[in-house]
């Protein structure tokens, strides 16, 4: 590639071949140990780069050197012979530096960067980027080939943006031009190898720029090493967050150097970005014409983004005075239309102007410690702030659902109280109805009474006439004995339904004392035989009244039966008078006993429907009283969660705190650590080259051949060179 780049001075080399071998080796050192041959030579070259910045010849051949997809843009066919001898002069140093790049870039570091600094030739631009970024044999650019076969992602966006990519560009403004296509591929390349960054606008015009200079591969190849050691992936990255860096640094370089303007931006609310994040993201292509452009480029291309800084506070310090009067609108539209065109002359005086400002390498690094810290802090509050939300959104879900418990509660609550309230206006009916049973009962035994003298009068009265019939007695003996029959099983009614009394008391009691939930069961089956045994003492009350029944029909039959037999005696019609009259009212008994039994029946059932309602009540009253108990519970111990959640987030702070301070504390302490050990270092380093310089000055004092003494020189060269390479590899963990 070399060769390639050369054969534009090859001609001239021929010619000139006495001026270039006469020509002395630059020295390693300073300009101050030039020849006088090289310090004029370095004072034509200057003289030349001016002059070619503004022949129109010279422009006109930047165009017309356009090649071909395969083919390089530098063409050996721009040399004229019109050239002036500066001229041939400037291509015979490039050329050299070109072709002895390894050694020159070692031994004259300073003096390329000076070179740079004035401008690269537009024919060896191409051939020198690549060697500025070493990007002259990257095995990527044997890939290349097999990546425009595949398919990426962002061809869309790519399509897109293509047309916005130089439109008044010759090489890009016609529609699926050679440009467009070559500009799509190199685009699409580097979107399949670094799928993370993918595809950003602003790097369109970077490749843009590069294509103007070298083939397609070439350019391919400058891009990749651009991205990876010039800091612009990061600039790229979705998140850009190497952009964001670098408007802090810019914003605390414009505060400390030009604080009225940076107050003025501050009370416009004129934030950097705005004017000053595509400088960063297209190294002023967009803001400059190209030729401008470019002499930035060359510069970035040997020194990295320092350009940027310099140029962009160098237009500030320029353009204060305006800026100073305008708002935020009129800003903006200074920067879009007026500072763009305020060196169309040359940029020298920018160049120059950017030189003579104050950058600070160790400031910035500070300034990139300070925005990591800033950065982190806010990264570790974001994470707070979203812990925190989290937290509350599921102590307002809790809220919620305790509100809806207690709602529920609330609800069961007036429920109970509903429910309690019609059944004490029940239980006030029953009592009411119960009463009048009472008063039906008490009527009734009273009737009893009286009939029970009533046949107490009639027994006495019957004494007296025992010995009258004893058929009669016979008959009344076994009436007798079927009355106390029924009286018998009446009683046997009575024990049964008072145990069945005893029996519902004793299941109450048991239920008062075990769990509802374990009760509700037996008690229902409790109720089912209660009931069944009332049903029984029903059916045998109805048995009773039916066999009394039965009873009053015999008798009735008996008596006319009898009537007629008795008829004459007369003593005997009185005493079957009183017979009968005795039979009626013990039948009378027996129908009030049913009476009687059948109101006892209805009285303990109203009894039983009572306590049932009773327990009912109580259960309900209980029921409310556990669950107000735990509402209250539940809001305690949900208070007393909350002061254990804020006293552990308030113990976790301080921890935190305390171990951020620590881990400070350590970072600062280890890098103490190593700045001193690579001071040491730097300072042994030192006494071994001064070492070695005694040693081969004592040498060279008995040595007179010349080639002996190149050897030497080299030797030197090669230890100053290797003397910094060390500290910075020691130094290099510590910015991290």
């Amino acid at each position: 590639m070399a060769s390639q780049v050369a054969s534009p001075s090859a001609s001239l080399h021929t010619t000139s071949s006495s001026t270039t071998l006469s020509t002395p080796a630059l020295s390693p050192s300073s300009p101050s140990q030039l020849s006088p041959d090289d310090l004029e030579l370095l004072a034509k070259l200057e003289e030349q780069n001016r002059l070619l910045e503004t022949d129109s010849k010279s422009l006109r051949s930047v165009n017309g050197s356009r090649r071909n997809s395969g083919s390089s843009l530098v063409s050996s066919s721009s040399a004229s012979s019109n050239l002036s001898h500066l001229e041939e002069d400037s291509w015979i140093l490039w050329g050299r530096i070109v072709n002895e790049w390894e050694d020159v870039r070692k031994k004259k570091e300073k003096q390329v960067k000076e070179l740079v600094r004035k401008g690269i030739p537009h024919h060896f631009r191409a051939i020198v980027w690549q060697l500025l970024c070493s990007a002259q044999s990257m095995p990527i650019k044997d890939q290349y080939s097999e990546l425009l076969k595949m398919t990426s992602p962002c061809e869309k966006l790519i399509r897109r943006d293509i047309a916005r990519t130089y439109p008044e560009h010759n090489f890009f403004k016609e529609k699926d031009s050679l440009g467009q296509e070559v500009l799509f591929n190199v685009m699409k390349a580097y979107s399949l190898v670094d799928r993370e960054v993918g595809y950003c606008q602003g790097s369109a015009f970077i490749v843009g720029l590069l294509l103007m200079q070298m083939p397609e591969e070439e350019a391919f190849c400058v891009f990749v090493k651009l991205m990876q050691d010039y800091r612009l992936r990061e600039l790229f990255k979705p998140s850009m967050a190497e952009l964001g860096l670098c408007m802090y640094q810019f914003e605390c370089m414009i505060q400390e150097h030009l604080p009225e303007l940076f107050v003025h931006f501050q009370s416009q609310s004129f934030h950097t970005s705005m004017y000053a994040s595509s400088w960063f993201l297209t190294i002023f292509l967009t803001t400059f014409p190209l030729p401008i452009a470019t002499r930035i480029f060359d510069i970035f291309m040997s020194e990295g983004l320092e350009i940027v800084f310099r140029v962009g506070l160098a237009l500030l310090q320029m353009n204060q005075a305006e800026l100073m009067q305008l708002d935020m609108e009129g800003m903006l539209q200074h920067f879009q239309k007026v500072i763009p065109h305020q060196f169309d002359g040359g940029p020298d005086k920018l160049i120059q102007a950017a030189y003579q400002v104050k950058y600070n390498s160790k400031k910035m690094k500070k300034l990139e410690k300070e925005y990591t810290t800033i950065k982190t802090k806010e990264m570790e509050e974001q994470v707070e702030i979203k812990r925190l939300r989290t937290e509350n959104r599921l102590l307002k879900q809790r809220i919620e659902t305790l509100e809806k418990e207690s709602a529920s509660l609330a609800d069961r609550l007036i429920q109970g109280q509903v429910t309690r309230a019609q059944e004490a206006e029940e239980n006030y009916l029953i009592k009411r109805e119960l009463a009048t049973i009472k008063q039906q009962s008490d009527e009734a035994s009273a009737k009893l009474e009286q009939a029970e003298n009533t046949i107490r009068k009639l027994q006495h009265q019957q004494q007296w006439h025992k010995c009258n019939s004893n058929y009669n007695e016979d008959f009344v003996l076994q009436l007798e004995k079927e009355l106390v029959q029924a009286r018998l099983s009446e009683a046997e009614s009575q024990c049964a339904l008072k145990e069945m009394q005893d029996k519902v008391l004793d299941i109450e009691k048991r239920n008062n004392s075990f769990p509802d939930e374990n009760n509700i069961a037996r008690l229902q089956e409790e109720l089912i035989a209660v009931k069944l045994r009332e049903a029984e003492a029903i059916m045998g009350l109805k048995e009773l009244r039916q066999q009394v029944k039965d009873l009053e029909e015999h008798w009735q039959r008996h008596l006319a039966r009898t009537t007629g037999r008795w008829k004459d005696p007369p003593k005997k019609n009185a005493v079957n008078e009183l017979q009968d009259e005795l039979m009626t009212i013990r039948l009378r008994e027996a129908e009030t006993q049913a009476e009687i039994r059948e109101i006892k029946q209805r009285m303990m059932e109203m009894e039983t429907q009572n306590q049932i309602n009773s327990n009912h009540l109580r259960r309900a009253e209980q029921e409310v009283i556990s669950l107000h108990e735990k509402v209250q519970y539940l809001s305690a111990q949900n208070k007393g969660l909350l002061t254990q959640l804020s006293e552990a987030k308030r113990k976790q702070a301080e921890i935190e705190c305390k171990n951020k301070e620590e881990v400070m504390a350590v970072r600062l302490r280890e890098a103490d650590s190593i700045a001193a050990v690579a001071e040491l270092q730097q300072h042994i380093a030192e006494l071994e080259i001064q070492k070695e310089e005694g040693k081969l000055q004592g040498q060279l004092n008995k040595s007179d051949s010349n080639q002996y003494i190149r050897e030497l020189k080299d030797q030197i060269a090669e230890l100053n060179h290797e003397v910094p390479k060390r500290p910075e590899g020691l130094l290099r963990p510590a910015f991290f």
